[in-house]
């Protein structure tokens, strides 16, 4: 059975789906204000681990993943660099979902901009007012966390230092991992010079960043899902907004598994604009490097554990996918053909899934998975007794389907 680490939980759990067969799963996107970095594929590559080893499993997942193209920084950009923020957040779209795709993650149909869910939001904000969760605060809409009984229960938030004076926060995200006591905004009322603005029942302005996600969410997927997937910095205040939202507004449990992944750092730094030691994809192809490599790279290590991207790991973490790569395709495409029916191969052949399945069983360890097929098919090229045809078949079967999650291979 599939066990995952659940964050609400701090345990590892069995993985029981909703209903039975689906899986609804959302993941939280790029802001596509700026280029993705290869931290952030990171995040999004055990995310594509996760949903293809659920689809190998057997179950239909139902996923959906914001592209977040109206918020602060978004409109502060498209200022600095005198452009339309349509003209701005298109071209990183697409490079986004090029790099995506040469990265071999694939992207959910339900890929939505948030700008394209506005009514939602409007209607979710109108029902928040109504329930009296939310309130007006001159031309702005907040949340109020006090209002809804188990705030911050996934970071598990100490209350006790809340302020009693009304703190309100206007801003659509704040810098580092912090956590604001206060109210959370929800809409941005219109003001003059403002270049982006809705006209809607709850007046002229914009949703703010923290009601696009739950808007995306209801409109793609309900109130219910069954894992909430994002990186290690959603604990502070994201996710929490997220649940207080959805909750607040259906009265049920929103998620019931939450999977966040650790940070990738270069030479042991957090990559910065300041440090100028940020790394995009197209820097490790300019290496030399190949797509399959950097895949590799990045769901190796076990996502909840640091990854730390220095350029002698990277080469010896591509020799290890190479290699592999290439006695998989010598094993189907040059085999050591017996003379015999090869009973001794069709045993370690059948070890491959077991091994395959064990691995990202426990909690989607990749790593482990991957060393333990390697060393399999290692003994099979060792084998004296070789490989007969159907064995062959057998094993090019297995290895196509694994690599349908690994994605290093074919």
């Amino acid at each position: 059975m599939l066990k995952l680490y659940n964050t609400m939980s701090r345990k590892v759990e069995d993985f029981r789906p909703g209903k039975r067969g689906v899986v609804k799963i959302f993941t939280c996107g790029p802001s596509i204000y700026r280029r993705p970095h290869i931290g952030n594929y990171r995040t999004f590559m055990y995310e594509d681990l996760l949903v293809k080893y659920l689809e190998y499993l057997g179950y239909r997942v139902d996923r959906a993943i914001p592209l977040t193209d109206i918020e602060d920084k978004t409109i502060l950009e498209a200022i600095k660099k005198n452009k339309k923020i349509e003209e701005l957040t298109r071209g990183i779209e697409k490079i986004f979902i090029s790099e995506a795709r040469s990265l071999a993650i694939r992207l959910p149909e339900k890929t939505q901009r948030s700008s394209e869910c506005v009514p939602c939001a409007v209607s979710l904000i109108k029902d928040l007012l109504g329930k009296g969760y939310a309130y007006r605060y001159g031309r702005d809409i907040f949340f109020d966390p006090l209002k809804f009984k188990d705030f911050g229960k996934l970071f598990r938030l100490d209350k006790s230092r809340w302020p009693k004076k009304k703190v309100r926060f206007r801003r659509d995200t704040y810098h580092g991992n912090r956590w604001n006591l206060g109210d959370f905004i929800l809409w941005h009322g219109y003001r003059e010079g403002d270049i982006k603005w809705w006209d809607t029942e709850i007046g002229r302005g914009r949703p703010s960043w923290n009601i696009q996600d739950p808007s995306v969410i209801i409109q793609h997927l309900g109130t219910e899902i069954d894992i909430n997937c994002g990186g290690i910095d959603n604990l502070y205040r994201h996710h929490d907004y997220n649940i207080a939202i959805i909750e607040a507004h259906s009265g049920g449990t929103f998620a019931n598994y939450y999977m966040h992944g650790a940070h990738l750092v270069a030479e042991g730094k957090t990559m910065s604009k300041s440090r100028g030691n940020i790394i995009y994809p197209e820097d490790v192809y300019s290496w030399g490097r190949k797509p399959h490599e950097l895949r590799f790279f990045l769901f190796y290590r076990h996502y909840r554990k640091k990854l730390n991207f220095t350029r002698e790991a990277f080469s010896e973490s591509c020799a290890r996918a190479d290699a592999f790569r290439t006695l998989a395709r010598k094993l189907i495409r040059r085999p050591k053909i017996a003379s015999g029916p090869g009973f001794g191969a069709r045993g370690l052949i059948r070890e491959i899934s077991r091994e395959f399945e064990s691995g990202m069983n426990d909690d989607l360890n990749a790593g482990a998975a991957f060393d333990g097929i390697f060393n399999i098919m290692r003994r099979l090229e060792e084998s004296a007794a070789g490989m007969s045809r159907t064995d062959v078949r057998e094993l090019a079967g297995i290895l196509q389907k694994i690599d349908s999650v690994f994605g290093i291979v074919f």
